[in-house]
């Protein structure tokens, strides 16, 4: 193995892979893609279905899936024990990483990771990737790809930010011990819980811009006063996980 290359792909859709990206899965021998489980295989797949359309046929590639370690469960878990286990779920995702590629045929050179939006939102793929690299001696580079924060202000037709006004992005865990309306516009990503529920009795003016799914087919969409819509998302949600499995959503919350 001499490359690793961490492929941002979008949302799902084909068409969000950059040209680069796009030539970059040409170069590909082994995509490593974790199995999640049933519940999410649908992740698998969209991957499987990106690189059957996207990868001219006469390339040869194959996609070895890696049984994703347990993760602990987070909600009960503080801050500091929540860093604690993310830092070991990760050496443990880099240990069965290492493990499969250790087995890699000699004419299988360049591996690939595809990673859902863009590597640098919220995601542990560089990090896993950066603890590889030693082990291996290899080079890596990243490609970009859109990112849900992205594809969510086009969906609803708005800018991420107002004119010369800052964007603030943090996760639901830490939402509520951060908002203030002198944040601005607040992107929040990785909040399995709807914290954003919290602030709609103290900040009744608040805007929401929901997106969950995006670029898939089952993509639903929300915007209004945060107090006035939260059930609806919550009905969405819920609905989605009992059809899909599994729900990977993001908003914006917009002072008035």
């Amino acid at each position: 193995m001499k490359r690793i290359r961490v492929i941002g792909i979008g949302m799902g859709d084909p068409g969000h892979l950059t040209r680069d990206a796009v030539e970059a899965l040409a170069t590909v021998d082994v995509f490593l893609v974790a199995d999640k489980g049933e519940a999410k295989a649908d992740l698998v797949r969209a991957r499987q279905r990106i690189c059957a359309e996207l990868i001219p046929w006469s390339h040869r590639y194959r996609v070895i899936e890696v049984v994703d370690p347990e993760r602990g469960p987070d909600r009960e878990r503080d801050s500091a024990a929540y860093g604690r286990g993310v830092r070991d779920w990760h050496a443990a995702r880099v240990d069965a990483y290492a493990e499969v590629l250790a087995t890699l045929q000699p004419h299988e050179q360049t591996v690939g990771f595809l990673v859902w939006g863009d590597p640098a939102f919220y995601d542990s793929t560089i990090r896993i990737v950066d603890a590889l690299r030693p082990r291996f001696g290899v080079a890596v580079d990243v490609l970009p790809g859109i990112s849900a924060p992205q594809l969510l202000a086009a969906r609803h037709g708005i800018p991420l930010n107002r004119i010369g006004a800052p964007i603030h992005i943090t996760t639901g865990r830490r939402l509520l011990e951060e908002y203030r309306p002198e944040l601005g516009d607040v992107v929040v990503m990785l909040d399995g819980h709807l914290q954003c529920a919290g602030l709609a009795e103290t900040h009744p003016d608040l805007r929401l811009y929901w997106g969950a799914q995006l670029g898939t087919p089952d993509e639903a969409l929300v915007s209004g006063r945060l107090a006035e819509v939260i059930d609806e998302v919550r009905r969405l949600r819920a609905e989605i996980r009992a059809r899909d499995g599994w729900v990977m959503d993001t908003y914006l919350l917009r002072p008035a």
